[in-house]
């Protein structure tokens, strides 16, 4: 006698060697004997053997179709037993009943379950949305198959193209649309950005990047909601002044002007002077959730993202020709340069001049310093601001620009919108410059005052610490910056830039004129806002450095560069390719000091993944700069 039992959800059978009425010990056709229950058996029968029943059940039951049974049953639960007897019109054998079983078993939408043996039909209305379930999968994996198809053969799917950010960014796995760009990817073997590139769904490598920075900070798009200008204020003081102020040729955004004024017998009184937004947008206000949710102007070569709307820029930018709502920190010094009084303001400054870099450098610079300074306009102002920059960073002790660290200014040629046709020029300019000193001195002259101000008169700000380490953080309590070499150091001199400086200013503005802060301490707002910049202000800088390394990968490419020099500059062969702010580790390298030059060789370039392949070829002569970059962490805080 043998049986036909379930176990682990699986159908077998085996002959019984002992039947104990609570259990059975059976073998198997492989021999091996074990005891099941006699509540798993589902059949006992004298024929065929064991090793035929289910081949001869399987064959059987492919014939049966599940419609034509599911229309022969009642409503009532059943034993397929006894169904089998009724549907075969006589006793059923082994074989009959076993195959209608396993017909049964295999079409659970239209059979559900109910015991061992036991059924019942499905409801009509559960059959048929079961049935359009199963159509509509069926529809989808034919769906997927065709995508796939297309994909492999680099044919852009119609269905891809409403989609496509998510696809290539926040990809939902419950889409057919991943399902098949994730098969295709599998199949042949190349990265989903690979691939819908090749399917011409990425119209550049640039944009590739750019789109996804600002799918995650932009979702809403770049431009900004209409909204008017705020109104200039009105009644200010109107400085006697004649401002000026030294920024490159791309900067709109100018927040900082100087001014220089004889004190006879004196010195002189120095003035520095920055843009006051504050004045004009209140907290809360609908310009103030504009910055607070951007936090930061975004840079990138060729382009940037302001943190304001263009008029509001225009109407605070402290532009040349016009009076100017501005902060101001006035210093008295000595014939020495000592500082001996400050003075804060809010008042309108008369800006004068828009002073360029590329204008005063071949002027003002330590050659022509040293060799006499011709005539130029300003020259006696720089010259007085040059030497007190000198006294403030000599009193600090600390430098505020190192010599060795260079500059890269990016200069794209042709429409970011093709950026594939664009070319690019990169320039190095040595930081350390006369006019780089005089501005980063003024600067942390005027963010370290206002800081100690702030902190003195108990007015809640915004500081930027630096410890012993080197750590560099942000915090409400007003603690030294040891990079700098100051007490306190409050960002106030980049508002509209900045969203912390923004907020200084208010704080600061509110001191200045007897007014309630709008941020008292441990305000939850401010706290928000200091966490949410510093995170926010990283990420843009991330996105900067990768697409400054997008564009410098574009010029080893522009100029067909295949070896080129490279300065070793950290430990495990961290290398500084020459004329380009490029980083790359070189793992075919030996073991090498810093400030060593080695020659590569560009193995291959992957623009959408910034990746550079380079080998080692050889060691040139030791190089005789320094390790560039050392102070970064210093030089990020000036501004």
């Amino acid at each position: 006698m043998h049986v036909l039992y379930e176990e682990d959800g699986a159908f077998r059978t085996a002959s019984i060697l002992a039947d104990n009425d609570t259990s059975l010990q059976v073998e198997t056709a492989s021999g091996k004997r074990s005891k099941i229950k006699t509540t798993s058996v589902l059949l006992r029968y004298s024929e065929p053997a064991p090793t035929l029943l289910l081949d001869e059940a399987e064959a059987l039951a492919a014939g049966m179709e599940h419609e034509f049974l599911w229309e022969c049953l009642g409503d009532g639960e059943f034993s397929f037993a006894d169904f089998a007897n009724e549907y075969f019109g006589h006793a059923a054998s082994a074989v009959e009943a076993a195959a209608l079983l396993l017909a049964l078993h295999s079409a659970p939408i239209y059979f559900h379950r109910k015991g061992k043996g036991r059924f019942r039909k499905a409801p009509a209305d559960i059959l048929q949305a079961a049935l359009a379930g199963l159509e509509k999968k069926r529809q989808q994996a034919l769906s997927i198959g065709r995508m796939v198809a297309e994909l492999k053969a680099f044919t852009l799917p119609p269905e891809f193209t409403p989609i496509l950010s998510q696809l290539l960014y926040k990809p939902d796995r419950n889409r057919s649309e991943t399902k098949a760009l994730e098969a295709a990817c599998s199949e042949s073997g190349l990265s989903a950005p690979h691939l819908l590139h090749r399917c011409g769904a990425i119209r550049s490598a640039h944009d590739y990047h750019l789109q996804r920075f600002l799918l995650e900070y932009f979702p809403q798009g770049t431009g900004f909601a209409a909204c008017a200008a705020p109104p200039l204020p009105s009644g200010l003081p109107r400085a006697d002044v004649r401002a000026f102020s030294i920024d490159d040729a791309a900067t709109t955004e100018i927040d900082d002007a100087f001014s220089l004024q004889a004190l006879p017998g004196l010195g002189w009184r120095v003035g520095i002077h920055i843009a006051a937004p504050s004045l004009g947008i209140a907290p809360g206000s609908p310009l103030d959730a504009i910055a607070r949710d951007r936090l930061s102007t975004v840079y990138l070569p060729g382009r940037k993202i302001t943190m304001l709307p263009e008029n509001v820029v225009e109407g605070f930018t402290l532009c040349a020709g016009r009076d100017c709502a501005a902060i101001s920190l006035y210093l008295t010094l000595t014939p020495e340069f000592e500082i001996t009084a400050c003075e804060s303001r809010v008042e309108i400054v008369p800006v004068v001049a828009n002073l360029r870099h590329h204008d005063l450098e071949p002027l003002f610079n330590e050659g022509t310093i040293a060799a006499g300074l011709a005539e130029f306009a300003f020259r006696d102002e720089l010259m007085t601001l040059w030497q007190l920059a000198n006294a403030c960073e000599g009193r600090r002790g600390k430098p505020s620009a190192t010599q060795t660290h260079l500059d890269y200014n990016f200069r794209i040629q042709g429409d970011l919108e093709d950026a594939d046709a664009c070319r690019v020029e990169i320039s190095a300019r040595r930081r350390g410059s006369p006019l780089d000193k005089l501005v980063a001195e003024m600067m942390i002259v005027a963010n370290s005052t206002w800081g100690g101000l702030l902190a003195n008169k108990g007015v809640t700000a915004i500081y930027r610490i630096q410890t012993p380490g080197g750590k560099v953080r942000m915090s409400t309590s007003p603690q030294a910056h040891e990079g700098l070499g100051v007490k306190q150091y409050a960002w106030s001199t980049s508002p509209l830039r900045r969203y912390v400086d923004l907020i200084n200013q208010w704080q600061l503005v509110a001191y200045l004129n007897g007014d309630t802060p709008p941020f008292a301490a441990r305000s939850d707002d401010l706290f928000a806002a200091l966490r949410d910049f510093d995170l926010t202000y990283g990420a843009y800088a991330d996105f900067q450095r990768n697409m400054e390394r997008y564009w410098c990968l574009r010029w080893l490419l522009q100029h067909g560069v295949e070896t080129i020099k490279a300065t070793i500059i950290g430990r495990e062969n961290l290398a500084r390719l020459e004329q380009l702010p490029l980083v790359q580790r070189i793992p075919s390298a030996p073991e090498l000091k810093p400030a060593q030059e080695i020659l590569l060789r560009i193995e291959s370039i992957d623009l959408l993944t910034l990746e550079l392949d380079c080998r080692y070829v050889e060691t040139l002569l030791p190089a005789a700069a320094a390790i560039e970059g050392a102070d970064d962490g210093l030089l990020e805080a000036i501004d």
